[in-house]
């Protein structure tokens, strides 16, 4: 007997662990699964301090989410275990955060995230309690398709995820459940609604949940005292136009707060930041299609494909940022392991430290980190 989640066994007989985060999806998804009979168990994960962060609202996985989520699970009769992964999220997540903007990239740690605490750690402890699935609230939608399980983008366009979560594996992938990823979230906060649960209302959070009202400099400073340093901004020409006060400041494609005087007169062409240089502590500044990128490599990819990636290339459509629409380009995968992507129109948000992800239509294929040397 297949059951709703694609799983031969009886619906009572099958053990799903929820990630619960405190917010208002995880506590509908467990808040569902154990409307429709499953044997439900709620995780959340403590990642950070507990009472530094109590008072911060908008985060997760810290403080009051924690106490939110203890409260869902306790008024839809599920047990709800809290585990401490300070140290596992200190290291994989928040130490990475740091040195990817040392490194003159820009980081992006819920990928990182859901990458190693998440989808790693956490689905082995859930595979530990004896789950059949791991379920969580993300606006990804699962598909059987002809050859693998799929992950096509969540029907919601304003909500879906699949940018942040191309790291995940095809072993994973096909323990994971997200059954929210047909809903749009307005059908999600009714369901809550219908359910009664205490964070109907609750708004979605917005900041990195590590970094307090986007001060993120104050936690590079707190874990690397003193490796934040002032250098100089200079022209893709050449010229020396101005003083920084460290790199991590910046990013690729940066318009507004250069702070360079003369240079940005009302009569002077714009400037964008164009490249940050870290080995020279430098930040490269130019006009606006100086940005401008037909070709650019990745590394660590993640594929998803139904067959390994061709020598001679692949179409697909690529996100360079999660905010950007897919476009077209082709795909090159590199004896070293990397691979070349070759954008058919170019683009100007290309940005290393970022994720391109690969799509066909809305399957999503996987994808892999910018490197430094985007040409």
């Amino acid at each position: 007997m297949v059951n709703s989640l694609g799983i031969n066994k009886p619906v009572g007989a099958t053990r799903v662990v929820v990630a619960m985060s405190g917010g208002v999806d995880s506590s509908v998804v467990a808040a569902m699964l154990k409307d429709e009979g499953y044997d439900v168990v709620g995780i959340t994960l403590q990642l950070y301090d507990h009472g530094a962060m109590l008072a911060k609202k908008g985060a997760c996985c810290a403080g009051q989410d924690i106490h939110d989520a203890r409260r869902v699970a306790e008024s839809i009769g599920i047990p709800h275990y809290v585990l401490n992964y300070e140290n596992r999220f200190r290291d994989a997540v928040m130490e990475d955060f740091v040195d990817t903007y040392l490194a003159g990239e820009t980081p992006i740690p819920c990928v990182r995230c859901n990458q190693s605490v998440k989808f790693r750690d956490l689905l082995h402890t859930a595979r530990e309690l004896g789950a059949d699935a791991l379920a969580t609230g993300h606006y990804v939608q699962r598909k059987v398709g002809a050859h693998r399980v799929e992950m096509h983008r969540g029907a919601d366009a304003n909500k879906d995820q699949s940018y942040f979560l191309f790291a995940t594996t095809q072993q994973q992938l096909d323990f994971l459940h997200f059954p929210l990823g047909g809903l749009h979230k307005s059908d999600t906060r009714a369901l809550a609604e219908k359910y009664g649960l205490a964070v109907k209302d609750k708004p979605d959070s917005q900041d990195i949940c590590f970094v307090p009202s986007g001060g993120y400099a104050k936690v590079i400073e707190r874990l690397r005292p003193g490796a934040i340093e002032p250098g100089d901004i200079v022209h893709i020409d050449g010229r020396r136009l101005g003083r920084h006060e460290g790199i991590i400041h910046y990013t690729v494609g940066q318009r507004r707060g250069l702070a360079l005087g003369d240079a940005e007169s009302d009569n002077a062409a714009p400037l964008y930041v164009v490249r940050l240089d870290a080995d020279k502590n430098r930040v490269i500044v130019g006009p606006r299609e100086a940005l401008e990128k037909h070709r650019f490599t990745i590394r660590d990819i993640n594929w998803l494909g139904d067959a390994p990636l061709p020598e001679s290339g692949v179409e697909v459509a690529v996100r360079i940022r999660s905010a950007h629409p897919p476009k077209p380009a082709t795909l090159y995968p590199r004896a070293d392991g990397m691979a070349e992507i070759a954008l058919h129109a170019p683009e100007t948000g290309v940005s290393p430290g970022q994720a391109c992800v690969m799509y066909d239509g809305a399957r999503m294929l996987g994808g892999g980190w910018i490197t430094k040397d985007a040409a």
